[in-house]
C-alpha cells in the first residue's frame, strides 16, 4: 500500500525507480528516499557513500512529515 504524500512533488520524488541504477545512492537524479520500514524521509547526500540528511518537513510544500518518529537509523539494505 503506498503511504499518502502532502503534495504531487513528494509523491513523485519519494516514488522515483530509476531503471540504470540499483540503489537510490548511486543514481544522481534520486534526490529523496523513504524507508518505510523505519518510517524515515531523507535528502540523499550523493558523495559516493549512502549519506543522507533525515527531512520531518516537505522541502516543496512545507508540511510536516506525520509519523517521522524514526530514530534515524535507515535500513539501507532494504532500500532498492
Amino acid at each position: 500500500m503506498m503511504k499518502s504524500m502532502c503534495c504531487e512533488a513528494m509523491r513523485y520524488y519519494t516514488s522515483n525507480h530509476c531503471p540504470v541504477h540499483n540503489s537510490p545512492f548511486k543514481c544522481p537524479d534520486w534526490l529523496l528516499l523513504y524507508d518505510e520500514k523505519s518510517n524515515i524521509y531523507g535528502i540523499i547526500i550523493h558523495d559516493g557513500g549512502q549519506s543522507y540528511v533525515k527531512i520531518n518537513y516537505c522541502p516543496w510544500c512545507g508540511r510536516a512529515l506525520v509519523g517521522c518518529q524514526g530514530d534515524g537509523s535507515l535500513d539501507t539494505d532494504t532500500i532498492q
